[in-house]
């Protein structure tokens, strides 16, 4: 009878699912094409019963999502090449998957019929979608604007009489995360700063060798506050507030766009003296706290020193980093700062990677190798204490714009206004393997292997389903077991360059 009963789930879930209709842009690799008419889904179901497990996959080869089911085999024993999973052994609980409202993106978006952006929000923030947790918004513009621009840009304005939220806000980022907390009401925004205003910095500039001058570190601090209270406004609280984005970047003379340097013992007095003081002693006071926001390069000493600061430390809940340099820098490093920092999460705030074509000035949509990066980049992160994983920009156009310094880039959705359509691309679904079906609140569990060509995690969801997701990074089939003591074996052949979800109670 349960057979029967799981018989009858697998057909309904595959009459709801919607599959991708794919477009190859040559040798590039497949996107799947969306409009104000259809998008690709893939509801998510519980399994029916103890002993069965459903299987997702996607991969170079075109495969978008494609599930099967399947029963353990109860009868073989593990053996020393299996994944073995160990449920005794837990590390950290996982935050959340998401991205960036950036200027760029959200004008991308509105760039659509509003069909299309409705099917292109679901995308993102439904459980048929990449199920996202977390948007991450600038405090003013980012490079990923048209324009520089702070809340505030009046010289002198120590009373913040004038601060008020640009049209970029008004227009076109607050409508779209009010749009994700309609679709996902458990969502979860947080914020970074690049720049202050230009009258508090030692340059006078958006860009450049500047830090912001002692004599504003209050000012600055209730410029924050008086964020958080527009946004709040408009019925958007913030879950976090960083202390600034990429700090190493506006140490650097040939910085040309917004960031502002901060060196860590003076972030570190500003957090203790300005910025925790005035989050704590206001309404938002239950909005957190996150430090560093910058590459893994420079994590350890930034963090040592700022934290050599008691009170800094004390209002610091998380420490969050950039995935640009994680190919060069070991993964132990994020180790290492666990085990000095216990207390603190750890979150990977921003990671792209990608830019248009030299000659056609137009992306390679479609790119698998792109795609892996970020699924590698993720598995690498959640085996190392990291809780969440947000990427850049929700969407782009195909020439990767706008950015008002010309550092164009690529993201997971790209807009084509001319036709109305969006492109999911292979990095869309490496996240959304993840962010899909690790909902917050799950822990990373032990799993053991002896196999190199794999990479693979798993996790402990609140209903208290198992997840474990594998990559094959050969270019040949794979042969995995996974051996679970309590319900047996599941033996697979995965294709070559796919990636996989299993899900089971």
């Amino acid at each position: 009878m349960r057979r029967c009963v799981f018989l009858l789930f697998t057909w309904i879930y595959t009459a709801l699912s919607a599959p991708c209709i794919p477009r190859d842009f040559g040798n590039n690799g497949t996107v799947c094409v969306c409009n104000a008419t259809y998008c690709d889904s893939t509801p998510v179901t519980e399994v029916p019963d103890i002993g069965f497990y459903m299987h997702y996959t996607s991969s170079k080869d075109g495969l978008r999502f494609s599930t099967i089911d399947g029963v353990f085999n109860k009868e073989l024993p593990a053996d020393s090449n299996s994944f073995q999973l160990d449920f005794d052994t837990t590390f950290q609980p996982i935050h959340g998957f998401g991205g960036a409202f950036t200027d760029a993106a959200t004008m991308n978006i509105k760039t659509l019929s509003p069909d299309a952006q409705e099917n292109l929000m679901r995308t993102y923030f439904t459980e048929e979608g990449s199920n996202y947790h977390f948007g991450r918004v600038p405090i003013g513009s980012s490079d990923f604007s048209t324009r520089p621009y702070t809340y505030d840009d009046y010289e002198g304005d120590v009373q913040l009489e004038k601060f008020s939220l640009a049209d970029e806000d008004l227009l076109y980022k607050i409508p779209l995360m009010k749009k994700a907390v309609e679709l996902n009401p458990e969502i979860k925004f947080f914020a970074a700063a690049w720049s202050a205003p230009p009258w508090m910095r030692t340059d006078n500039n958006y860009t450049g060798y500047g830090f912001l001058r002692k004599e504003y570190y209050q000012v600055y601090a209730r410029y924050h506050e008086e964020f958080l209270n527009k946004y709040e406004d408009h019925g958007l609280k913030m879950w976090a507030i960083s202390a600034g984005n990429e700090p190493f970047y506006g140490m650097l003379s040939i910085t040309y766009y917004n960031s502002m340097g901060w060196l860590p013992r003076d972030v570190g007095t500003w957090i203790a003296n300005n910025l925790g003081p005035t989050i704590c002693k206001s309404k938002h006071s239950k909005t957190l706290i996150i430090g560093y926001d910058d590459a893994t390069s420079g994590l350890v000493s930034y963090v040592n020193e700022t934290f050599s600061n008691g009170l800094a430390r004390k209002y610091i809940a998380g420490i969050a980093i950039h995935g640009y340099t994680d190919t060069s820098i070991p993964a132990n490093v994020l180790d290492g700062v666990h085990e000095d920092y216990p207390e603190k999460f750890l979150i990977l705030t921003e990671y792209s990677n990608g830019s248009p074509d030299a000659e056609t000035g137009i992306l390679a949509l479609g790119s698998w190798d792109r795609g892996e990066e970020y699924i590698l980049d993720i598995i690498q992160n959640l085996q190392n204490w990291v809780t969440g994983w947000v990427d850049w920009n929700l969407a782009l156009n195909i020439y990767g714009k706008p950015n008002w310094r010309g550092i164009l880039g690529d993201a997971a959705v790209i807009v084509n206004p001319e036709s109305d359509e969006f492109y999911k691309q292979p990095k869309y679904y490496a996240i959304a393997h993840f962010s899909k079906f690790i909902p917050p609140g799950s822990i990373r569990i032990g799993l053991t292997h002896g196999m190199t060509s794999v990479k693979a995690v798993a996790f402990k969801t609140l209903k208290n389903e198992t997840v474990v997701v594998m990559y094959n990074t050969y270019l040949t089939d794979q042969n995995v077991t996974i051996y679970d003591s309590r319900r047996g074996q599941i033996s697979l052949k995965l294709p070559p360059k796919s990636i996989h979800t299993l899900i089971y109670y």
